[in-house]
């Protein structure tokens, strides 16, 4: 059956994308950019498929590619599309089927009014008689370039490094180290070459982030991507198709992580989402604002996003796990003297254990033996309300060990399971949230503590990787009861939120081992790093908006008494353009050095309205693990805030580069610390800033603002 060819337009003022449907039916993804213009901001990329299937008996292609055989994808046709508008956002839903299988795709394109991102997942559905064994499914391919060799000879490939206390390390390289140019006679047509990255286990972010992207050198076009799926269960690849950059964005997959999933007649399945955002020019500084509206316009909404109350946690170069009434209630006074909002007792709470807590937790019940007093733990918490401050508790939800009462009263099958058997690790199990009764489990304690208790702020952890998944069922692999728990902790989150709609939740795996864009969507902050180093933490600072917005990036600040008056301004110029969350040994700082602590807080709630609207960008690059100087820059509609710090051994003064202001007269004011002798000059013509920092370590926090003549 044939029809006459159309080419699908769809998108707004901002992106647009077009899609080739031939007269057999084959669509094509032909074009992502910005609508209309030329060439950097309009390209047309070789032709792509819109969803890629693999399954069991029918091999892998492309879906529309010149590959021969009778693979799934490649039988997939339009059917039809519609469009439609739900108050900002923008959607477009294609229809694709194959007649000989049954095999339904729906497509669905989403993106915010006036934000170049796109949003991409696909739903499949088996209208056929006989069930079809899904291997891996796509959840956006598309192409980045146009077929010329010369446009991948200019593109370099990002991605970042994600590692426990060395988080979101952004690398980039040339795309033709791993895609070299082929030469010869032999044709590429029927190939794929390039560079891939893997999720792995249950914590998305161990080793790298779902995240990934491509920049032109010569244009500062660029890409960026992120893999929504808060299970390690995802995989990216940027390559070469017919001499074009391509990027495939999938969650899990048979090869990578044992998944697979039988689709049944009648039956449906969808994809993890994945969402590409695109900057016509300025290098990847574009792409990550983009991608930071559209992080705003796609999560939950909450007030935490617009108040960004200071928090102080007990833990980090602090009580770190040793929390008791006689050792918090000093703190909570130097925590309120310093304004704090909310105060967070951390991991231990719990702990009535000599033998230790971690593999007794559970029951999430107070210690006696930490709050002895008549009112136990209800003291602290008390006093921490009448000190102004919201009572904050540590969770870890999803696993119970082996010694609690928990293991033992709640069935095997609330549990994680392989072949039949309990997964044990490290001296724990983990819930597996599918079940009613882990989920019934959780909602008890979170109403006890939440409804009953009143605390108003949940750290939830989970600092165990169980490995490949669960099996819940005779013939479920791992990796499909693994997304299948990753997606019921959605819905338990979201749960809990619905429930008790003023919880503020911090998201938290040893650290940022699990930091994605589905835990980003439902919970307000991110823990960013248990780094507890100042001078390491500096780098991990500065490029946590890559990967989370500015208002939900946890970033430590943890003066100590033997620190210098430079190293507590370092510290907690860390914090400044994040979310504060104070900690350290406070109560003993001499006073010069509280002073600081004071000064600071008092800072950032001076500018803390500006920056939930506020986009990043590096005057000196992202930057690498041992820069000696780096800097944030956070863009409002009024001015620009501007965290610079100097490690040791290194030059006093350095240039940084801020393109957005160049020829605009502007005032450089010095915001923290007062005492500072770093000295600034603004150069409009070439949007220079040089900034001497005479000390080392040092840091300072300045607001540079377009005078009246040039203000926006």
């Amino acid at each position: 059956m044939t029809s006459a060819p159309q080419v699908l337009r769809w998108g707004h003022q901002a992106l647009e994308i077009e899609i080739d449907v031939a007269e057999d039916g084959t669509a094509r993804l032909t074009h992502v950019g910005l609508p209309g213009g030329s060439p950097p901001e309009r390209r047309s990329s070789p032709p792509l498929p819109l969803v890629e299937v693999t399954a069991a008996g029918h091999g892998r292609s492309w879906s529309g590619s010149r590959l021969v055989g009778t693979e799934l994808g490649g039988r997939l046709r339009h059917r039809s599309h519609h469009t439609t508008r739900d108050g900002d956002w923008h959607t477009l839903t294609v229809h694709l089927h194959d007649p000989e299988t049954g095999l339904v795709a729906e497509v669905t394109y989403r993106s915010p009014d006036g934000i170049p991102v796109l949003r991409s997942e696909v739903a499949l559905r088996n209208e056929g008689q006989s069930t079809l064994h899904l291997e891996s499914v796509s959840s956006l391919v598309v192409g980045l370039t146009p077929g010329a060799p010369a446009a991948i000879d200019a593109a370099d490939v990002l991605w970042a490094e994600n590692d426990w206390l060395t988080e979101c390390r952004w690398q980039r390289q040339p795309m033709r180290l791993t895609t070299p140019v082929h030469s010869g006679r032999v044709s590429h047509a029927h190939g794929k070459s390039g560079f891939a990255l893997n999720g792995q286990g249950t914590w998305s972010s161990c080793g790298h982030l779902p995240m990934g992207g491509l920049t032109d050198r010569r244009t500062g076009l660029t890409w960026v991507w992120q893999i929504e799926h808060n299970g390690g269960g995802w995989r990216w690849e940027c390559g070469e198709r017919d001499k074009a950059a391509y990027a495939a964005l999938f969650g899990p997959t048979d090869s990578h992580h044992g998944w697979r999933h039988p689709l049944e007649p009648g039956a449906d399945f969808r994809t993890v989402p994945a969402a590409l955002s695109f900057g016509a020019d300025g290098g990847p500084d574009t792409a990550f604002a983009a991608l930071t509206r559209y992080r705003r316009a796609q999560r939950r909404p909450h007030a935490d996003h617009q108040r960004l109350p200071v928090i102080f946690n007990d833990y980090m170069n602090c009580l770190m796990g040793d929390p008791t009434t006689e050792k918090l209630l000093p703190l909570i006074d130097a925590a309120a003297d310093a304004g704090a909002e909310y105060f967070v007792i951390d991991a231990g709470w719990y702990d009535d254990d000599s033998g230790g807590w971690w593999d007794s937790v559970g029951a999430w019940e107070p210690a006696a033996s930490r709050f002895p007093g008549e009112k136990g733990i209800h003291e602290v918490l008390d006093r921490i309300r009448e000190r102004g401050m919201v009572p904050g508790l540590w969770l870890e939800p999803e696993v119970i060990g082996v010694r609690s009462p928990v293991a033992k009263s709640l069935p095997d099958e609330a549990f994680f399971r392989r072949d039949g058997v309990r997964v044990t690790e490290t001296g724990r199990h983990h819930l597996d949230l599918r079940h009613p009764a882990a989920r019934a489990h959780l909602d008890q304690v979170v109403d006890r503590l939440v409804g009953e208790w009143n605390v108003g702020y949940l750290k939830l952890d989970h600092n165990i990787d169980p490995g490949s998944g669960t099996s819940a069922h005779p013939g479920e692999t791992p990796g499909a009861g693994l997304l299948g728990h990753n997606r019921a902790h959605l819905d338990w989150l979201d749960g809990i939120l619905d429930r008790y709609p003023h919880l503020v939740v911090e998201n938290c795996s040893s650290g940022g081992m699990r930091w994605d864009g589905a835990l980003l969507s439902r919970a307000q902050l991110q823990s960013t790093s248990d780094q507890q180093n100042l001078h390491l933490y500096a780098p991990i600072a500065a490029s946590a908006p890559t990967a989370v917005t500015p208002e939900q990036g946890a970033v430590w600040a943890y003066p100590q008494p033997e620190d210098s008056l430079d190293e507590v301004a370092f510290t907690m110029a860390n914090a400044l353009l994040g979310r504060i969350h104070l900690s350290g040994h406070i109560p003993e700082l001499a006073p010069e050095a509280r002073a600081l602590v004071h000064e600071a807080v008092a800072a950032y709630k001076a500018i803390r309205a500006d920056l939930p609207q506020a986009v990043p960008s590096w005057p000196l690059g992202l930057p690498a693990w041992d820069d000696p100087w780096i800097a944030l820059a956070l863009r409002t509609p009024a001015a620009t805030y501007l965290t610079a710090w100097r490690r040791p051994g290194t030059d006093t003064a350095a240039t940084l580069h801020l393109p957005h202001l160049r020829d605009t007269a502007a005032r450089v004011d010095l915001l923290y610390p007062s005492a500072s002798r770093a000295v600034a000059a603004w150069t409009p013509d070439t949007a220079e800033l040089s900034l001497t920092l005479p000390a080392a370590p040092s840091a300072v926090l300045l607001r540079i603002t377009p005078t009246a003549a040039d203000a926006p």
